[in-house]
């Protein structure tokens, strides 16, 4: 329990750490992504910041590429930065990103993507959840990615006030 209580309290410097750094930062490029996303309820500033540095602030020549399940069969060598993740992709983003989706459903209920998901998995012909995740996270993804570059709030989507 005391190893516990240690892990505990340095997560929590940490996370406060990176809080107070982020509040630090210029109001520009990744720093003001990453508030941005932090905003939508939800998304932490954890998972906002993994997004952000993995891939809503690179150059990804196929945005197909950058998605969990994407439809790229071929298998994939690795790859430059440059280039993004491909259908191998980096497994912390991917599972980032399914549990992101998770998430966004638990709080999220109302958003337009939360009911795109419940109408297509509910109901005796409704397809598998877990298959549906993945399509939800891509979704997802373009989305927010849409939110950090043009200021688009996604439909339905509920923001925290800004700081």
């Amino acid at each position: 329990m005391a190893r516990l209580a240690l892990v505990r309290e340095q997560i929590s410097s940490i996370e406060k750490t990176r809080a107070e750094r982020l509040e630090r930062a210029p109001d520009t490029g990744p720093h003001a992504m990453v508030r941005l996303l932090a905003r939508v309820i939800g998304i932490g500033i954890e998972t906002a910041d993994m997004l952000v540095r993995e891939i809503l602030s690179r150059k990804l020549r196929d945005r197909r590429r950058a998605t969990p399940g994407s439809r790229d069969r071929r298998r994939e060598r690795f790859e430059t930065p440059r280039e993004g993740p491909g259908l191998a992709g980096n497994a912390r983003v991917r599972s980032g990103l399914i549990q992101l989706a998770w998430r966004f459903l638990m709080f999220q209920k109302d958003s337009a993507l939360a009911r795109w998901y419940r109408t297509r998995t509910e109901g005796p012909s409704g397809a598998r959840k877990t298959t549906m995740i993945v399509a939800l996270a891509r979704k997802l993804l373009i989305a927010l990615w849409r939110l950090v570059t043009t200021g688009e709030v996604p439909d339905g989507v509920e923001l925290r006030p800004a700081a």
